[in-house]
């Protein structure tokens, strides 16, 4: 067994046997008193039960392609990761005990061909046209317990099934702080098409001559229990993730409209200000300017101001003759949301009572009776609110991009908050409760606790966000890369735009996979498919079969050969892998 690191501190093992195998044992314990005689003997049995027909879904970690996503994935050998690193060792597949294989296979059906699912009892695994040796029950078996299973055309799956000598290969031991297992398929997804992938059980399907297809007769299927499937679509290259993620950069625009050739108009659309229709409260209507809360110059400083309409913000522009709603937006926002979520905002009223019965007695101490304490803490769910809203967690789409012309389809725009903005809106939400200007006054000298901190990011909308929903965003304060800012949570507003948030000044943007897009990779090569080894060699131009499965194996075979050492599960799984992509941005003027 192997144990070898790769790049990117993985450290890859061939395989990992659990100490007991599943299964029934027994334990005799004997206690002798003298040399002739036996006073005390006991006999003790367990089980040791591993799963074998199903498998929580907790044991599954990560899958590649990831579940939904669109690529293209024409060369990738899908895989999936177990949470127990002994997992695929637990049980046997069949054939000789002196090589680790695992008992757990990975299946790739393309559109026209996936088997239909269906749920039958263990009991009853044996009793249908489709050909399964009928399994011996182990003690924690029962005859009704369901499991689900595939009905798989045997020509099909005897094109898709990896031979023995391939087993070895197909499961290793991935080392990274925590150990998890990998299961690898052997099959590349067809093009232009959806995939499904099943994990089955091969547990003693397998002999000499290798997997048991039962009887060659017309229409015959074979019967797998499946433990786990998903589901990703192969698309052309322009799908890829490198390709989206390229082609995000637009030339750096700002986010604004473009001029309109008005000069008074232009004005403001260079502040990213955009016109939208208002309602006036005494009935009239008209269109003002509007902006969120994202600016790409300068931002104001919050002025300190405790409010009881919304009026109080608008502005007016005489040379105009148009209304700015931007921050009377904002603080209405606020108040709104606030009552959405009833819980916090009963108890900021609530609150607010308690702390103005507080300030009414200044001084207790005079008092003939002891006067019991007032909580004045602001309620956790209050404080959590206003962190939120700080963070724009909860603000309606519309009200950040209100303009679609603002946030192009596949773009992505630099941006900073506007502190005066979030003011606005956190005391919209503050307001709850401010009735009297007596109120106003407490609200003034008691804010709440908010750090409104500089913060910058970037709006992204792309088919990237939908088709790789694990993507990964780091931000950083210069060109190199050197100094990563505090990341808030990347809050998906819709299905293709990320808000992406830092504290600081964001200079340069990265986009990327989670680690477990580390995938497993071929090249195309002339007549089949080869390799690139670490050391530079090429291997491979090994012909595909009709249903294009790659002959694993033979392409260890090769790989030994060309790095003259022995080749195992964990070093083919070194040789195959291919790191997760990573685009960065730079900011303009970074």
């Amino acid at each position: 067994m192997s144990d070898l690191t790769a790049p990117g501190l993985l450290t890859f093992v061939a395989h990992q046997r659990p100490v007991l195998p599943s299964g029934d044992y027994s334990i005799s314990a004997k206690q002798k008193v003298s040399l002739d005689t036996e006073a005390f003997t006991a006999n003790r049995t367990f089980t040791v039960a591993g799963e074998r027909f199903a498998l929580p879904p907790a044991e599954i970690r990560a899958v590649f392609p990831p579940d939904g996503s669109l690529g293209d994935h024409t060369s990738v050998l899908p895989h999936v990761i177990l949470e127990r690193s002994s997992l695929p060792w637990e049980r046997r597949p069949g054939g000789p005990d002196d090589v680790a294989r695992p008992w757990l296979v990975l299946l790739l059906f393309s559109d026209e061909e996936i088997p239909e699912r269906t749920t039958v009892a263990i009991g009853e695994l044996a009793t249908g046209s489709a050909y399964i040796p009928a399994p011996v029950l182990e003690t924690h078996d029962a005859a009704g317990d369901q499991v689900n299973v595939i009905d798989v055309p045997r020509a099909l799956l005897a094109g898709l099934m990896p031979g023995l000598a391939d087993l070895a290969y197909l499961a290793h031991v991935r080392r990274a702080g925590t150990d998890t297992a990998v299961v690898i398929g052997t099959r590349l997804p067809p093009a232009g098409t959806s995939s499904t992938v099943h994990l089955v059980s091969v547990e003693g399907r397998y002999g000499p001559g290798g997997f048991d297809l039962g009887p060659d007769t017309p229409d015959a299927k074979v019967r797998l229990v499946t433990l786990a499937s998903w589901r990703f679509a192969c698309v052309t290259e322009d799908q890829t993730f490198a390709h989206l993620a390229k082609a995000l950069a637009d030339q750096g625009r700002p986010f604004r409209l473009p001029d309109s050739g008005e000069p008074a108009a232009d004005a403001f659309l260079r502040q990213g200000y955009v016109p939208v229709r208002h309602a006036l409260r005494q009935g009239g209507r008209t269109v003002s300017w509007y902006r969120g809360p994202f600016v790409t110059g300068p931002a104001p400083a919050p002025a300190p101001a405790v409010l009881r309409t919304p009026d109080q913000l608008l502005r007016f522009y005489t040379d105009a003759g148009m209304f700015d709603t931007g921050y009377a937006a904002a603080w209405q926002l606020g108040r709104l949301i606030t009552l959405q979520h009833t819980a916090a905002a009963t108890a900021l009223y609530g609150w607010k009572r308690r702390r103005a019965q507080d300030l009414k007695r200044a001084d207790p101490t005079g008092l003939p009776l002891a006067v019991p304490h007032i909580d004045t803490d602001v309620p956790p769910s209050v404080q959590a609110l206003f962190d939120d809203l700080a963070r724009l967690r909860g603000v309606p789409l519309r009200y950040l991009v209100p303009d679609d012309r603002l946030l192009p389809v596949e773009t992505v725009r630099f941006l900073q908050l506007d502190p005066a903005w979030v003011a606005a809106l956190i005391d919209g939400a503050y307001s709850i409760g401010r009735i009297t200007r007596a109120d106003a006054d407490e609200d003034l000298h008691d804010p709440p606790s908010v750090n409104l901190v500089q913060i910058t990011g970037a709006l992204i909308r792309s088919d990237l966000v939908a088709g790789y929903p694990d993507l990964l965003v780091d931000g950083y304060a210069d060109a190199a890369g050197t100094t990563q800012l505090v990341a808030m949570p990347a809050q998906r507003l819709s299905d293709t735009v990320l808000l992406c948030l830092f504290e600081g000044e964001l200079a340069r943007l990265d986009l990327h996979q989670r680690p477990e897009a580390l995938h497993f990779a071929v090249e195309p090569a002339t007549g089949g498919v080869g390799k690139t080894l670490r050391n530079g060699t090429t291997v491979g131009a090994l012909p595909l079969n009709l249903h294009g499965t790659v002959p694993i194996s033979a392409l260890a075979a090769e790989m030994a050969a060309a790095l003259g050492t022995a080749v195992d599960s964990a070093a083919f799984a070194v040789q195959m892998i291919e790191t997760a992509e990573r685009v960065s941005f730079l900011r303009t003027g970074s």
